[in-house]
C-alpha cells in the first residue's frame, strides 16, 4: 500500500526546551504533518549548544500539541535497551493519543563515539531492537534471545490502563545494507541530512519495498525574495556539511558523491565551523555548494518545485530542516503557501 505524502519538520534537540515546544505549537497550528526529533549528541557542545533527550522532549511536545504527529528521528538502540525504548514509547503514545507517534531507530555513530560504545556491528543489533520493541509493545508475553539484546517480558493484563497499539517503526539508513534491512523489517526508512533527489532514488532502489521514505532536506523560505530564502539554508547546510567531514567520514561518502560534493570542496566549511562556529561555516557555503545540496529553499514557488522533484524521485515524507531566527515565520509560510499545493 502506497504511503500518503507528508511534509513535516526535523527538529534538532539541542535547543532550549521552551523554544522547541513553541516551534511545535507553531507547526501544529500551521498544519504541518509531523515533527521529527533528531536526538542531538554531545558533539554539539563544541558549538555552543546542549544535547537533550528526544524521548523526554517528544512526550512534552505531544502534550503541547493537538494534531501534530511526533516522531523519533532518531534514537539509537545502543543508548537505550529496546525494553526501555518500549517503555518510553508507551509514554509518548499515551501523551499523544492514537496514531500520533512514530518510532525511529538509527545507529547514530557519533553518539557511539561520544559514549565510547562499540558500533562495528549494526545490522544484527538493529534487527533485534526492532523485533524486541514490537514484541514488547504488542502486549503478549514476550521472550527473545539475541546476540546483542535479549528480553523476557510478561504479558499485559486486561486491567492495565495503557495504549495497546504498536506504532510504525522506522529505521534510519545511509548505507545500502541498512537501507535493505529497513525495507525488510520497518514501516519506513529515514535518510540523513544533505539528502538529494539522487540519494532518494538510491535509497528507494536499496529499500526495495513500498514503505515510507522520509527525507531530511535542508530548507528555508521567504515570502518574495528568492535570495533571502536561499541564504537562510546556508547555516544549517554548513553545520551538517561540517558534521559529515568531522564525524562520519566513509558512511557519508555515497551521500556526498551523489550530491556531487568533494571532501576537498567542503573541508573549508568544516574548518570554519571548528574555528569560528556556525556563522563562519555559513560564510563558506558558496552558491555552488548550496546548489549541490539541493535545498528546499527560496520563495514558495521555488519550494513547491523542489518538493515536487523530491516526490518524483520517490520521497513520500519530506522532513524540512529549518534554522535561524525567522523559523516560526518560515513554518507559517510553508503551512499557508506550500502545503495547500500538496493537499
Amino acid at each position: 500500500m502506497s504511503s500518503p505524502f507528508r511534509i513535516g519538520v526535523m527538529q534538532l534537540t539541542m535547543e532550549p526546551l521552551e523554544e522547541m515546544l513553541e516551534s511545535a505549537r507553531v507547526m501544529d497550528r500551521a498544519g504541518l504533518d509531523t515533527i521529527w526529533l533528531a536526538e542531538a549528541y554531545p558533539w554539539w557542545r563544541k558549538h555552543g549548544m546542549e544535547a537533550r533527550s528526544s524521548t523526554v522532549v517528544s512526550a512534552l511536545i505531544a502534550v503541547e500539541t493537538e494534531r501534530l504527529t511526533v516522531g523519533w528521528g532518531i534514537i539509537s538502540p545502543f543508548t537505550r535497551h529496546p525494553v526501555q525504548v518500549a517503555m518510553d514509547a508507551r509514554v509518548v503514545q499515551e501523551a499523544a493519543g492514537p496514531g500520533r507517534f512514530l518510532l525511529g531507530f538509527g545507529t547514530s555513530k557519533i553518539f557511539l563515539n561520544n559514549a565510547r560504545l562499540n558500533g562495528k556491528r549494526t545490522l544484527g543489533p538493529m534487527r533485534e531492537a526492532v523485533e524486541i520493541v514490537r514484541g514488547v509493545l504488542g502486549g503478549e508475553a514476550f521472550q527473545y534471545t539475541g546476540e546483542t539484546f535479549s528480553a523476557d517480558v510478561p504479558g499485559l493484563q486486561d486491567a492495565a490502563e495503557t495504549p495497546r497499539d504498536v506504532p510504525p517503526v522506522y529505521v534510519a539508513a545511509t548505507a545500502p545494507k541498512m537501507q535493505a534491512l529497513a525495507g525488510e523489517i520497518a514501516d519506513g526508512c529515514l535518510t540523513p541530512s544533505i539528502t538529494t533527489p539522487a540519494f532518494v532514488r538510491y535509497t528507494r532502489e536499496n529499500v526495495g519495498a513500498d514503505i515510507d521514505i522520509g527525507c531530511t532536506i535542508v530548507a528555508s523560505i521567504h515570502e518574495s525574495d528568492r535570495d533571502v530564502g536561499r541564504d537562510g539554508a546556508r547555516e544549517i547546510a554548513g553545520m551538517y556539511l561540517a558534521n559529515k567531514v568531522q564525524n562520519i567520514k566513509g558512511a557519508a561518502d555515497t551521500l556526498l558523491d551523489l550530491a556531487g560534493l568533494e571532501q576537498d570542496e567542503i573541508r573549508p566549511v568544516a574548518e570554519a565551523m571548528e574555528q569560528g562556529g556556525r556563522l563562519a561555516a555559513k560564510a563558506k557555503v558558496t552558491d555552488e555548494i548550496l546548489d549541490k545540496c539541493k535545498p528546499i529553499a527560496g520563495t514558495p514557488a521555488d519550494c513547491i518545485e523542489a518538493i515536487e522533484e523530491y516526490r518524483e524521485a520517490g520521497c513520500t515524507h519530506v522532513m524540512l530542516e529549518l534554522w535561524g531566527e525567522r523559523r516560526h515565520e518560515q513554518i507559517e509560510l510553508f503551512g499557508s503557501e506550500v502545503l495547500p499545493h500538496f493537499r
